[in-house]
């Protein structure tokens, strides 16, 4: 199956929501329970978004729990496969990611009428990308794929294409992310630990998204 030719480019309207925030919180939950203290701490923040992966099995009630709050955009992570998107969309949420670039998952996910950010790092993935309609892309592995260098390399051919670079990157080295005008925006852990959420530290939680805000900001 192809994409819907009337639909030759993604929703727009979520993918401006992510470029606004300029950080998108990527979020693993091994607790189903975790979810809503968690997005309460993230709006808290100021930083009512997050990209929850479908690295656990906790992963697909997280988002339901977190899309019935509306008052955060929350997309599913490290979907691989169709059916996946079927169940992440069915769980309310408002994009998908993806660590590759699969034309399945991308044409399932225009069937649903929902933003899809697959993964691409060579000029053959962002090209075949475009083929399929799209015009944002994760940028994954960020940090061990040549870096903000290769980002900058890659706009000069696609100068129309936008990047959200994920994986390595931190508050160290978000500045030299955020500066390129082809980065769209980051994703990242480090303001939602893993190891904090499990313990319930939601405090630490806000204060790490208040400063990830601050940051992006500057």
């Amino acid at each position: 199956m192809t994409p819907d030719p009337s639909r030759e480019e993604q929703p727009v309207d979520v993918l401006t929501a992510l470029a606004a925030h300029r950080v998108v919180p990527v979020v693993v939950l091994d607790d189903a329970a975790h979810a809503d203290p968690l997005a309460g701490a993230l709006v808290a923040g100021g930083l009512p978004v997050a990209e929850i992966t479908f690295r656990t099995t906790a992963a697909e009630e997280a988002i339901r729990r977190v899309a019935a709050r509306g008052d955060v955009l929350v997309g599913a992570g490290t979907v691989l496969t169709p059916a996946q998107v079927d169940r992440a969309v069915a769980a309310g949420a408002a994009y998908v990611v993806s660590p590759g670039l699969s034309r399945a998952v991308v044409e399932r996910c225009a069937e649903h009428g929902v933003p899809v950010l697959p993964g691409a790092v060579t000029a053959t993935e962002v090209q075949a990308a475009l083929e399929l309609g799209l015009g944002t892309v994760k940028f994954f592995p960020a940090g061990t794929s040549g870096g903000a260098a290769a980002v900058r390399a890659l706009s000069a051919p696609f100068p129309d294409v936008r990047f959200v670079p994920t994986g390595g990157v931190g508050p160290g080295n978000l500045h030299e992310w955020l500066a390129l005008p082809s980065v769209a925006a980051v994703g990242g852990s480090w303001m939602v630990p893993r190891e904090r959420i499990t313990a319930g530290d939601l405090a630490a939680v806000r204060a790490l998204a208040a400063e990830a805000v601050a940051l992006a900001a500057r």
